[in-house]
């Protein structure tokens, strides 16, 4: 008995030198030492946001980036880097070093703009580039208009589009990104011609679509929820395949004229590839808390949205799923997003 236990203590210290040694090489190859991966963070997080402030990345990128630095003790820095619809402040992200003080808070477009980029030439994987954390939210995105623009229902606007092609505008966060890609795919389902005006983020679009510069947009329920509220604008359906319980009112835009359309954005939290599964998990445990607490909770209602926490593993599949669906639409188009190639 003595001996059967003496040699299962030896085998228990084999598995714990082994544990010990994989922690070790999994720092190394990150340029960490295990006491750094444990006593992270030590310092500042920088959070790239690759649109310009005021768009939904950015709005649930500094709800989240506020209450790290309030759990941590830390401060968690929002760098806006706008330009080539998301593809910019991606492809930096991308090259970060992969110590978890880089952090990427992308969305359907930034993802897009970062597949044409990084994999023009095979299927997009996201593992390869980067280590997704978790998924924060998948809002509904809205086709919002200007008041001024005589529809009242998307039967109506598709009326309107017919009979002037090309004369109604819709402004959008750039080339590939999901608002632009929605109003694509509403193109080809409706067999109508819109003329798309990309900016930098929804956040310039939407203060372009008040001033009535651009007719329309199909923008997450985060950028227009309070200028709906105030009756600046007028949302006429949402994008979702099934009423959004934050909109009870507005319809589908499948029920209200245009059969079987359904496009779903995206919004979440990633680091570089490579950077250690410890912290990787540390930051999705810690996420996930924060998504738990009823003021975020309450907070992102207010914008219409719930945090939609993921597993990284999770949340790999789901983009790389996400890409692939929107690679073929655009492939079928024609469309060619910014930096593809480069």
């Amino acid at each position: 008995m003595a001996r059967k236990t003496a040699k299962q203590g030896h085998i228990n210290r084999d598995k714990g030198m082994f544990k010990r040694l994989s922690l070790l090489l999994l720092c190394m190859a990150a340029g960490l030492t295990p006491a750094q991966a444990a006593d992270y963070p030590a310092h500042a997080i920088k959070m790239v946001v690759p649109f310009a402030p005021g768009g939904g990345t950015d709005v649930l990128g500094r709800i989240i980036a506020q209450r790290l630095q309030e759990q941590w003790g830390q401060p968690v820095v929002i760098e806006n880097q706008p330009g080539a619809s998301g593809g910019i402040g991606t492809r930096a992200a991308a090259k970060a070093e992969p110590d978890g003080y880089t952090l990427l808070m992308a969305s359907t477009g930034a993802l897009m703009a970062a597949s044409a980029a990084l994999s023009p030439d095979a299927p997009f994987d996201v593992n390869k580039f980067f280590a997704p954390i978790t998924m924060v939210a998948a809002p509904p995105y809205l086709v919002a208009i200007n008041p001024n623009v005589p529809a009242k229902s998307i039967a109506e606007l598709i009326v309107l589009a017919r009979a002037k092609p090309n004369s109604l505008s819709f402004g959008s966060s750039g080339i590939g990104t999901a608002s632009h890609l929605s109003g694509v795919l509403f193109q080809k389902d409706a067999h109508v011609e819109l003329l798309n005006v990309p900016y930098k983020g929804t956040g310039p679009a939407v203060t372009d679509l008040l001033g009535g510069r651009i007719d329309m947009m199909f923008s997450p329920s985060t950028t227009v929820q309070a200028l709906l509220d105030g009756g600046k604008l007028k949302a006429l359906a949402v994008t979702s395949a099934k009423r959004s319980k934050f909109f009870p009112n507005v319809p589908t835009v499948a029920e209200s004229g245009l059969p079987g359309y359904e496009s779903v954005g995206w919004f979440g939290l990633l680091a570089p590839a490579k950077t250690p599964r410890e912290i990787v998990d540390k930051l999705n445990k810690a996420v996930v808390a924060i998504m738990a607490d009823k003021d975020v909770i309450e907070h992102m209602a207010k914008l219409g949205a719930e945090p939609e926490p993921q597993t990284p593993d999770a949340f790999g599949r789901y983009i790389n799923a996400d890409v692939a669906k929107w690679s073929a639409l655009v492939k079928e188009q024609g469309i060619t997003i910014p930096g593809a190639g480069k």
